[in-house]
């Protein structure tokens, strides 16, 4: 029997906010935040984040801005170039195609510039509160400390997840795990935060 509900109570207890809970369940903030993140730390991640929500507050303000204007503003979060030309295709076709609203499902989100999966997740987890596992370097990481799964690669992690994680937990598991990786970002620290905790 996996010691789901007794590691979930502990990684809540030592839980500390990670960036890009900050904010909060706006959709625009969220996907903008999280396309931002990959490849970047979350410490820059916030910094820049906070920088361009204060010139393209919403997606409108974002498509006002040219794609030039954009890749001064991410600089330096990881394949800013790139992520420079996905956030401005992704602003018109937000606005064309979707009305101006970022859509609310995995489909429709995986079709805009820049999103996978895991960042589809995310979004509808976070801004949405849509029952959706995101898994992560970090979820896939400890998930397999745990013995929850046994799996090569975040994508096989999450199909695991799917599979045999009882859904109450979904909505908690990536925030509380992230949290947790960053803390203890070298194995043998979180071994031994699991093993004080009893966990494994």
């Amino acid at each position: 029997m996996a010691n789901y509900q007794k590691v979930i109570d502990v990684f809540k207890k030592n839980y500390k906010l990670v960036p890009l809970e900050f904010y909060g369940h706006d959709p625009y903030k969220t996907l903008i935040s999280t396309l931002l993140s990959s490849r970047t730390k979350d410490d820059l991640t916030l910094k820049i984040s906070k920088k361009i929500f204060k010139k393209a507050s919403n997606i409108k303000k974002l498509d006002d801005l040219t794609e030039s204007q954009i890749r001064d503003f991410i600089y330096p979060v990881g394949f800013y170039k790139t992520k420079a030309k996905y956030l401005k295709r992704l602003s018109k076709m937000v606005l064309n195609e979707f009305g101006g609203r970022i859509p609310n499902n995995r489909d429709d989100l995986m079709k805009l510039p820049g999103v996978g999966r895991k960042t589809a997740n995310l979004v509808l987890n976070r801004a949405f509160k849509e029952s959706a596992i995101a898994v992560d370097t970090h979820v896939h990481r400890i998930t397999n400390i745990l013995g929850w799964v046994n799996t090569k690669t975040p994508e096989q992690t999450e199909m695991v997840l799917n599979k045999t994680l009882p859904k109450k937990y979904w909505a908690d598991l990536n925030r509380l795990f992230v949290s947790i990786g960053q803390q203890y970002r070298s194995e043998r620290k979180l071994r031994e935060f699991l093993k004080e905790n009893k966990l494994i």
